[in-house]
C-alpha cells in the first residue's frame, strides 16, 4: 500500500512544457500517481493530443496552451484551467528553453528570449497561480532547474544565468508564499537524456565526459525526476520549503 503522505489522488496538477522531454515525464508521473494533469503547451493541438494519450493509458488530463511569457495570456489560461477542471493544487513549472553559442557571440535577443522564458515565465505562471493558492491556505509549486542553478559551464552562461535565476526565486517565493501555508521548491535534474539532448547523447566524446563525471556513471533518464516530485507535490513536503533538490546522480556532490 502507498503511504497516504504521497498520495496525490484527484489532485490538479498543472504542468507547463510538458507535451515533450522531462515535461511529458512529469505529468504522466503526476497522472499514474492519481493526480488529474492539465498538460500545458504552446499548440493547443499538440496539448490535447498528449492529455488524450494519458487518458487513453488510465490517467486522468486536460490541456490548456498559453505563452508563459505573456502576461495577460497566462491571467487567461490559469482562469481557464481552474474553471474548467478546478483548483490548482500542484505547479510544475517545466517550460523552458536553450541556446548555445560562446559568451562573447551571444546575441541579445537570445538573452532576451531565454530570460522570458526559462525566468519571467515561472514568475508570471507562479504568480497567477499564487494569488488563488493564497486564499485556500494551501499549494505546491515545484521549480525545475538545472545543474546549471549551480554550475556553469562553456557556451551556455545565459542558460545557466536563468537556472541560477530560478533557484533564487524558488528561495524567495519560499519567504513570501510560506505563511500562506504554499510550499515552493525545485527540482534541479543533471544531465538527462531526451529528445531535445538527443545530439549530446549521441556524441561520443560529450557522453563519456557525463559518465565520467556523474558518479552514477550514466546519463539520467526522464523517470529518474518523477520521485522527486511525488515529494515535493505531496504532503510528505510539507515542511519542506525554498530548497533545490538535486537530481544529478551526484554530479554536485563531488569535484
Amino acid at each position: 500500500m502507498t503511504s497516504p503522505l504521497f498520495d496525490v489522488t484527484g489532485r490538479v496538477a498543472l504542468v507547463t512544457g510538458s507535451t515533450r522531454g522531462i515535461g511529458h515525464a512529469l505529468a504522466t508521473g503526476l497522472a499514474d500517481a492519481g493526480a488529474h494533469v492539465v498538460v500545458h503547451g504552446r499548440d493547443r493541438a499538440v496539448a490535447d493530443r498528449v492529455a488524450q494519450r494519458i487518458r487513453d493509458s488510465g490517467g486522468t488530463a486536460s490541456a490548456v496552451a498559453f505563452d508563459v511569457t505573456d502576461e495577460d495570456d497566462v491571467d487567461h489560461g490559469i482562469a481557464s484551467v481552474e474553471s474548467a477542471v478546478g483548483a490548482i493544487g500542484i505547479l510544475v513549472n517545466n517550460a523552458g528553453l536553450q541556446r548555445r553559442a560562446p559568451f562573447p557571440e551571444f546575441r541579445l535577443e537570445d538573452w532576451n528570449e531565454l530570460v522570458a522564458t526559462n525566468l519571467t515565465g515561472g514568475f508570471l505562471v507562479s504568480r497567477a497561480v499564487a494569488r488563488r493558492m493564497i486564499p485556500r491556505g494551501e499549494g505546491k509549486i515545484v521549480n525545475i532547474g538545472s545543474v546549471q542553478s549551480l554550475l556553469g559551464r562553456p557556451g551556455i552562461t545565459p542558460y545557466a544565468a536563468t537556472k541560477g535565476g530560478v533557484a533564487m526565486l524558488t528561495r524567495g517565493m519560499c519567504a513570501d508564499l510560506a505563511p500562506s501555508g504554499i510550499q515552493v521548491n525545485a527540482i534541479a535534474p543533471g544531465y538527462v537524456a531526451t529528445d531535445l539532448t538527443r545530439a549530446l547523447v549521441d556524441d561520443a566524446e560529450f557522453s563519456e565526459w557525463v559518465r565520467q563525471r556523474t558518479p552514477a556513471g550514466r546519463w539520467g533518464d526522464t523517470k529518474d525526476l518523477v520521485g522527486a516530485l511525488l515529494f515535493l507535490s505531496s504532503r510528505a513536503s510539507d515542511f519542506v520549503n525554498g530548497q533545490v533538490l538535486f537530481v544529478d546522480g551526484g554530479m554536485t556532490a563531488v569535484v
